[in-house]
């Protein structure tokens, strides 16, 4: 792998499912000059699905995951999807071999991937089985904007049951552990959403807040971390008010994404917490409707990217 810039460090970057923008946002990322100083960088994946032109001094890890057959471009297929989880896969070859330092995944569909593998959630949770790793998190961060899902891919009528203490308690401690390791936050400030409308309204219209999530807060600041809430999730992400905070703690994936999506699509990145290295991703999907039609807007990607490197 090179190591010939000032700034050695090795970012992988994965091309995604080859049938959607993945290969494209990869390649627009990778020919900014301005991008490919920030680090060295390999792509991973399938030689035709990388965009990439031969002439740009980026290193290629190549995996034969389409076979002859090739992408089915602006679709979800078995093909696509095991080619995703192979680059995946020889990403995670090459963290455990010390061969890359960082990780940054472009967008896979979930749905394509478990047409082989049935057991696939996810990014983060593959990448926590893949080293033993039993407490992750998806933060979600935009500049000083940041944002943590208590119990990320779900079906929403599973929340109340996973919403636990010990649930809300794990991702409490996971951010006060990443902004203090990751980004010099000595003393962070992390506020926690409640559960149900208006935060409970005192147990009228639910009593998780305060059966489960105050339980964990007390707890959170009794262990010396500085967390504060439960709030009514839908005036905590007002600017003026995230601006009293390092962190929110949302209890369930769409509490937490739609408002962070809504202030800041293009340059919103998925960093996973919890793992031995730093592993980032845009936080788009796969956008087969435009893929192959050289639309897609690579802001996230490089957003991430810049993440990686800061941060990895």
């Amino acid at each position: 792998m090179p190591t010939s810039k000032s700034n050695s460090r090795v970012i992988g970057i994965t091309l995604g499912d080859p049938g959607g923008i993945g290969p494209e946002v990869v390649a627009k990322a990778l020919s900014r000059s301005a991008v490919r100083r920030l680090a060295n960088f390999v792509v991973i994946g399938d030689e035709a699905a990388c965009a990439l032109p031969r002439s740009t001094a980026v290193s290629r890890y190549l995996v034969d995951g389409l076979g002859a057959g090739g992408a089915r471009i602006g679709k979800t297929s078995v093909v696509n999807g095991r080619a995703a989880l192979r680059y995946l896969e020889a990403a995670v070859d090459l963290l455990k071999s010390r061969r890359i330092d960082a990780l940054v995944t472009a967008p896979v569909s979930k749905e394509a991937i478990m047409l082989s593998k049935s057991s696939f959630i996810g990014h983060t949770e593959f990448l926590a089985e893949a080293f033993d790793t039993a407490e992750v998190g998806m933060m979600f961060v935009n500049g000083p904007l940041r944002t943590i899902i208590c119990t990320r891919h779900i079906p929403l009528k599973d929340v109340p049951k996973a919403v636990t203490t010990e649930a809300v308690l794990t991702a409490i401690r996971l951010v006060d552990r990443a902004l203090k390791a990751h980004f010099g936050i000595r003393r962070p400030r992390i506020a926690v959403c409640g559960l149900n409308p208006h935060a409970g309204e005192s147990g009228r219209m639910g009593t998780e807040e305060k059966t489960v999530i105050g339980p964990a807060l007390s707890r959170a600041r009794r262990g010396g971390i500085t967390a504060t809430g439960p709030f009514a999730a839908d005036t905590l992400f007002i600017p003026s008010r995230l601006a009293d905070y390092d962190c929110v703690v949302a209890m369930y994936h769409d509490q937490g994404l739609i408002p962070v999506k809504t202030l800041a699509f293009d340059s919103v990145v998925n960093l996973t917490i919890g793992l031995p290295f730093v592993r980032t991703s845009p936080a788009h999907g796969t956008a087969f409707d435009i893929a192959g039609k050289d639309m897609a807007d690579p802001a996230s990607m490089i957003a991430a990217i810049r993440v990686a490197c800061e941060l990895g």
